[in-house]
């Protein structure tokens, strides 16, 4: 264990996938930061996300109760399971994260929620997220690292170029911050993008409050649904038959705006006004 990463990618002779879009982080020192930002406690459960060749995986069971490690690499499982195999409270589980099970992580546990940790494939960053995001009840909060540009959206503001979906989507539901830059030369082989490190504790309950948290969700997609037009031309859709101007007046929002200039509180209101006139709609067809 006391090789450098770039020592171990040698010994055992696995080159990067291309097809997996893979590109080992060899910085020891930054390893370890991250693995310190993580503030794992000797109870946690943890769940790495692309364990690799195990560097990080090592660190986080030194601290860690349990480390569920996920990797969908076959062969560097088996790099994991002969690297990792003094570590008795580490799990190693050959799959595609977008197919894990986050209810058979804590099936044996005592309402215990997991803390996530781990480096999200940067090619398919946006189905991960939105797939952990589904599993936000269970999860107390992840530190991961993403491309630089996708760590930004998540975190951006109204009025901003980044703001977009996954900025309120995510906002709604957890708190997220910036832990560090991560450059190019800390990864092999060296990608040509910048990474970010950043933290998400998932709330309790959503930053406002929404009559139905899916038909919200619904409102955000389908107001981004062509970004250059008005949310009044956005929300004239087959599948929302109301009367969409007046939805708009109800919560006192200009139908005229842009959907990137609204805050997650102006969304949560018009969702909330449009839903109860979709339900007083159907209570009415149904009368009839």
């Amino acid at each position: 264990m006391n090789l450098t990463p770039r020592k171990v990618i040698e010994q055992y002779g696995i080159r990067p996938s291309r097809l997996m879009g893979q590109s080992f982080l060899t910085d020891k020192n930054t390893i370890q930061k991250i693995v310190e930002s993580a503030c794992i406690g000797h109870k946690d459960l943890v769940v790495e996300i692309g364990a690799g060749f195990g560097w990080m995986t090592a660190l986080i069971a030194q601290k860690a109760r349990r480390v569920i490690a996920i990797e969908i690499d076959s062969r560097l499982c088996r790099v994991l399971r002969d690297r990792l195999a003094e570590f008795k409270n580490i799990e190693i589980v050959e799959m595609n994260i977008l197919q894990y099970d986050f209810t058979e992580a804590i099936k044996d546990e005592k309402q215990e929620k997991i803390r996530m940790i781990g480096n999200i494939p940067y090619n398919i960053s946006s189905p991960i997220l939105f797939y952990l995001l589904s599993y936000r009840h269970m999860i107390e909060d992840m530190t991961i690292m993403l491309q630089k540009e996708v760590a930004g959206r998540l975190m951006a503001h109204p009025g901003t170029k980044a703001y977009g979906i996954p900025s309120i989507i995510f906002q709604m539901f957890a708190d997220i911050s910036q832990v560090g830059l991560v450059p190019p030369t800390c990864f092999y082989p060296v990608p040509k993008i910048h990474s970010s490190v950043i933290k998400v504790v998932f709330r309790q309950n959503p930053l406002y409050l929404v009559n139905n948290i899916e038909f919200f969700i619904y409102i955000v997609r389908l107001a981004f649904s062509k970004r250059r037009k008005t949310l009044l031309n956005n929300l004239r859709h087959p599948d929302l038959p109301l009367d969409i101007e007046k939805a708009l007046r109800a919560s006192g929002i200009d139908g005229k705006r842009r959907a990137e200039t609204f805050s997650i509180e102006e969304f949560a209101a018009l969702s909330n006004t449009i839903f109860d006139l979709k339900c007083r709609k159907c209570g009415k067809t149904l009368d009839m």
